[in-house]
C-alpha cells in the first residue's frame, strides 16, 4: 500500500505543479487512497522531495533527480550574472563575483557537489575552491567559464 502510494505521488509530481501537501493530500483521496497530512508529510520526507521554483515562478515538490537538473541551470544563470571572473592558481580555483554574491555561488556550487572539489570558502565578492589537483582545478576553471558563457 505504501508502495503504491510512493509510486503514485512520484507520478502525480510529474504530471502536474504540485505546490502543497494540502494539494497532494486532496488529490490522492480523490484517487481512493487513506492518507492524512502526516502521512504524505512522511512520503515526502521518504521520497527525498524538495520544494523547487519552476519556470513559472511558482514553487512545486521535485525529486532529487530532477532537482539536479535544476540547481545546475539554476548555477549557469547565476554564474553567468554575477561572476566577474575566474582564475587559478595551483589547485585553487578564485571566482570573483559582485558585490555580496559569493556565498550565493558558493551554496549552488556546494549544492551540485562536484567530486573534484575538495571544498570552499567564500567572502563577500570572492570564492575559493579548492581542487583535488592541479589538473581538476583546471577542468573546474574551464566547465565554470563554459557555464558562464551558457547563463
Amino acid at each position: 500500500m505504501k508502495s503504491g502510494r510512493h509510486a503514485r505521488i512520484l507520478d502525480i509530481i510529474a504530471e502536474k505543479p504540485i505546490e502543497t501537501q494540502d494539494e497532494l493530500l486532496t488529490i490522492l483521496k480523490s484517487e481512493g487512497y487513506k492518507a492524512t497530512q502526516a502521512t504524505i508529510s512522511r512520503d515526502i520526507k521518504d521520497l527525498r522531495l524538495v520544494k523547487t521554483l519552476g519556470s513559472d515562478g511558482k514553487y512545486r515538490y521535485v525529486t532529487a533527480e530532477i532537482n539536479t537538473t535544476n540547481l545546475q541551470s539554476g548555477f549557469s544563470s547565476l554564474l553567468g550574472t554575477a561572476v566577474v571572473s575566474i582564475d587559478r592558481a595551483e589547485n585553487i580555483v578564485v571566482v570573483k563575483t559582485l558585490s555580496g554574491m559569493a556565498q550565493a555561488i558558493c551554496a549552488s556550487l556546494d549544492s551540485i557537489n562536484y567530486s573534484s572539489v575538495v571544498g570552499t570558502i567564500a567572502g563577500d565578492d570572492t570564492i575559493f575552491i579548492a581542487c583535488r589537483s592541479k589538473e581538476l582545478a583546471a577542468g573546474l576553471s574551464d566547465e565554470l567559464k563554459k557555464l558562464i558563457k551558457q547563463g
